[in-house]
């Protein structure tokens, strides 16, 4: 049992009630012919749109030529109050420059000096925990956002600072439509977006509190006391072009998206695989028993080859972006068709991961396909969790590390069974439960 697709508009007419649907509710606003399909063109009064399905258009939207394919400016608008410039949004040579700066942070080295801090903060999940049945959406925000804070800034959600960040974020999450004004309409750039007040609000209180992190961590740094944390690298390393660091300011703009993409997706596919174990008993005892065996040390984490095949497997059906917009900035032709200038290309993981042509069995779940590589399409561009091509996630494997790591040890230390109601996934800024996704806990230490 997996929770179901959200209905499809298939058939639903008008482009306003579409517009509506979609605003309502990104998945279920979209016709199932996209699991079948290898591309589809839409045309509304003010975007023309193409979903490419086809792994051949992926690999050259996001792997062979992504400079001729930025990020939308569309995507940008809807999420600047928050992000500014981060290298989320950026293109060209501002987003080289960020990320000549920002990988270095998270080379594979650096893996093993977070080991330690997501193990603690784990622990102090474990602990909170309640058994019983709830949501745990909420417990696994917590258990994500307290990750960041002690791995980005060497403190735990429970500083009264890191504290109001974590609330302030998931406020943000709540006012944040799926579909902006500003990403829809070309807004002149010198008039303020039509952002409501509520979302401007929260973004403006999270970038406060985040400029007095790093106002806290630069004085640190000039003192020579600072911890040598993710934060401390971000500030600290020069771009080996010019020798130039982030400013202050830029350096909030990158915690934003640091903490918004490693909690907030972090959260979302931790919630899913919890749930999809509950729901699959025989691979739950499966994950539990690599849980209990997994001592504290880095190098173990090879060992959990079923944890990682099931967290994969969860990322499939229910990956954290479930699309990701590019523009066309020449005309182009994409399976016969003509693609404009300022045509918005979408690559819909959520579609491309349940799609019918690539994929046997696409709605199950079933961690042997991340087992036995024979059952997985030959091409890895089926498969993008993370992106593909020159803008992958850089976190991608700290959010590896961070999902197998609490998967093993959380599944190792309760049963989980469904609750009641069937989740039903909903995208906002993630793919997360329309209403929550419940469970219910019990301690495997106490007696049954």
């Amino acid at each position: 049992m997996i929770p179901p697709k959200p209905e499809s508009s298939e058939g639903r007419a008008g482009v306003l009630r579409f517009a509506r649907a979609f605003r309502r509710d990104l998945l279920s606003a979209l016709p199932a012919r996209l699991y079948r399909a290898w591309m589809a063109e839409y045309r509304a009064p003010l975007i023309h749109s193409f979903f490419c399905n086809h792994p051949d258009l992926i690999r050259t939207i996001l792997r062979d030529r992504p400079r001729d394919f930025p990020k939308s400016d569309r995507l940008r608008e809807g999420l600047a109050p928050l992000l500014g410039q981060s290298v989320f949004v950026t293109n060209g040579p501002q987003w080289e420059k960020q990320r000549r700066i920002i990988d270095p942070a998270f080379e594979g080295g650096r893996l093993r000096e977070v080991f330690d801090a997501m193990w603690d903060a784990t622990d102090a999940a474990i602990a909170r925990l309640p058994e019983g049945e709830g949501d745990i959406e909420p417990q696994v925000n917590h258990l994500a956002a307290d990750i960041m804070f002690r791995t980005l800034f060497s403190i735990p959600i429970g500083n009264g600072l890191a504290d109001r960040v974590y609330r302030a974020f998931r406020d943000h999450q709540d006012s944040q439509p799926i579909v902006n004004p500003a990403a829809l309409l070309p807004w002149p750039r010198w008039l303020p977006r039509p952002h409501s007040r509520r979302t401007r609000a929260s973004a403006e209180q999270i970038r406060g509190l985040i400029t007095a992190l790093v106002a806290v961590r630069a004085r640190a740094i000039s003192d020579g006391t600072a911890p040598d944390d993710l934060a401390t690298k971000i500030m600290t390393t020069p771009d080996p072009l010019t020798g130039r660091r982030f400013t202050q300011e830029e350096v909030v703009d990158q915690v934003a998206i640091f903490f918004l993409a490693g909690h907030e997706t972090g959260a979302a596919a931790l919630s899913w695989t919890l749930w999809l174990l509950a729901a699959h008993p025989e691979w739950q005892e499966r994950v539990a028993e690599e849980g209990r065996e997994l001592p504290h040390d880095f190098a173990a984490l090879s060992r959990l080859k079923i944890t990682r095949a099931c967290f994969r497997e969860a990322m499939r059906l229910y990956p954290p972006v479930p699309m990701m917009v590019r523009e066309a900035t020449q005309v182009e032709t994409f399976r016969d068709r003509q693609v404009p200038i300022g045509a918005q290309l979408v690559i819909s993981p959520w579609h491309l991961h349940r799609h019918e042509r690539l994929w046997h069995d696409p709605d199950t779940f079933d961690p042997n396909r991340f087992l036995d590589s024979s059952s997985v399409p030959a091409t890895r561009d089926a498969y993008i969790p993370f992106s593909t091509g020159a803008r992958a996630c850089p976190g991608a494997g700290f959010a590896m590390m961070e999902g197998v790591l609490a998967t093993a040890r959380i599944t190792a230390a309760f049963r989980m069974e469904p609750g009641e109601k069937v989740p039903v996934p909903q995208a906002r800024l993630t793919v997360r439960g329309r209403d929550g996704i419940t469970i219910r806990l019990t301690d495997r230490g106490k007696p049954s």
